[in-house]
C-alpha cells in the first residue's frame, strides 16, 4: 500500500519493472555500446558488435567471473529494464540475429531507451520525496510523458533527441533536490562536480549537500555523513563506503552501489540491493592515503 493518500503503490513505492530481466533480453547490451580496453573491459569492441563472451543463445559466457575476467564495467552497467523493454515491446519479441535487417534499429532504440528508464527511475524516487503540490504534480506529469515515450514505436524512439530531454528532468530534479535539502538545517555546502578523486572524507558532514556529478573515484566515505546527500550522477568507482549510511542519499542508483567498496555495515536504500561481491562481513580498513585514482569516467 501507498504511505501517501490517494497515490498507487505502483507509483510512489514501486520500481520493479525498471530492473533487468536479461532473461527477457537479445543480449542488447553486450552488443549495442562500444568500449575501449581499460581497468573496465579486458578488450577493445566497436558499438553494434557482439562481445566474444556473448552466447548464441544469449547469456553471458563469463557471468559469474566478470571481474576477476578483466570485465567489472559489465558488472556495474544496468540498463533499468530497457533491453527487455526493446525486445519484447518495441519488436515483439524479435531478435537482432534471426532478424539482421532490424539490428541497427534495435540497437538505437535501446540506447535511447535506456535514458528513459534511468529517468523513470529518478523521477518516481523523486515522488516519493515531495509533499502534494504543483512541484510533484510537475514531477508525476513528466514521469507519465517519460512513460509515454517508451511505448512509441521504433521509429519515432530512434529519431528522439533523449540528450535534450535528458537535460530537461535533469533540471526538474534539481528542482526537487533543492527543495528537499532545504528542510536540512545548518546542511553541508553543495560539491556538486567537484573534483574528491581520492578525497580523504572520512567522518565529514556532508548532510544535506549536492555531491551531484562528483568525481568521487577512490574517495574515502566511512562514515560520512550522507543523509539526504544528492548523488545524482555521482562517480562512486572504488570510493570506500564500508560502514556508512547510505539509507537515505538521494538518487543512489544501483550501478553507483556495485562500483564502490562497501561491506555487511554498509546501509543501503531500500530499494537497491546490497551487491553479491561486497564482503559479508565488517571489514577493517587500512588508513586512508588519499591516493587519486588515475582516470574519469566520461559523463
Amino acid at each position: 500500500m501507498s504511505d501517501r493518500a490517494g497515490e498507487p503503490a505502483s507509483i510512489v513505492d514501486g520500481r520493479d519493472d525498471l530492473r533487468a530481466d536479461c532473461g527477457s533480453c537479445a543480449g542488447l547490451c553486450c552488443v549495442a555500446p562500444a568500449f575501449s580496453a581499460s581497468a573496465d573491459f579486458a578488450v577493445d569492441k566497436p558499438a553494434g558488435q557482439a562481445c566474444p563472451n556473448l552466447f548464441a543463445d544469449f547469456r553471458c559466457g563469463i557471468h559469474d567471473s566478470v571481474r576477476e575476467r578483466g570485465f567489472p564495467g559489465c558488472a556495474v552497467f544496468d540498463c533499468f529494464g530497457a533491453g527487455q523493454h526493446v525486445t519484447q515491446m518495441t519488436f515483439g519479441g524479435r531478435d537482432w540475429r534471426q532478424t539482421p535487417t532490424i539490428a541497427t534499429s534495435m540497437f538505437t532504440v535501446f540506447t535511447v531507451m535506456r535514458q528513459l528508464r534511468e529517468m523513470l527511475w529518478y523521477l518516481i524516487e523523486a515522488l516519493t520525496l515531495l509533499p502534494a503540490g504543483p512541484l510533484r504534480e510537475e514531477v508525476d506529469g513528466a514521469r507519465e510523458r517519460t512513460v509515454r515515450l517508451t511505448d512509441t514505436g521504433a521509429d519515432e524512439l530512434a529519431r528522439f533527441d533523449a540528450t535534450a530531454y535528458r537535460q530537461e528532468v535533469g533540471l526538474l530534479l534539481a528542482r526537487v533536490s533543492e527543495v528537499v535539502r532545504a528542510e536540512v538545517r545548518d546542511r553541508a555546502r553543495d560539491r556538486r562536480g567537484a573534483d574528491l578523486i581520492g578525497a580523504n572524507l572520512r567522518g565529514v558532514d556532508l548532510h544535506g549537500a549536492s555531491l551531484r556529478g562528483a568525481y568521487l573515484l577512490g574517495a574515502d566515505l566511512r562514515g560520512a555523513d550522507l543523509r539526504r546527500t544528492d548523488l545524482l550522477g555521482a562517480d562512486l568507482r572504488a570510493a570506500d563506503v564500508r560502514g556508512t549510511n547510505l539509507g537515505t542519499t538521494m538518487f543512489l542508483t544501483q550501478p553507483q552501489l556495485e562500483a564502490a567498496k562497501g561491506d555487511a555495515a554498509t546501509t543501503v536504500p531500500p530499494s537497491l540491493t546490497r551487491p553479491a561481491h561486497w564482503p559479508a562481513s565488517v571489514t577493517r580498513a587500512a588508513p586512508s592515503t588519499a591516493a587519486r585514482p588515475r582516470g574519469r569516467r566520461r559523463r
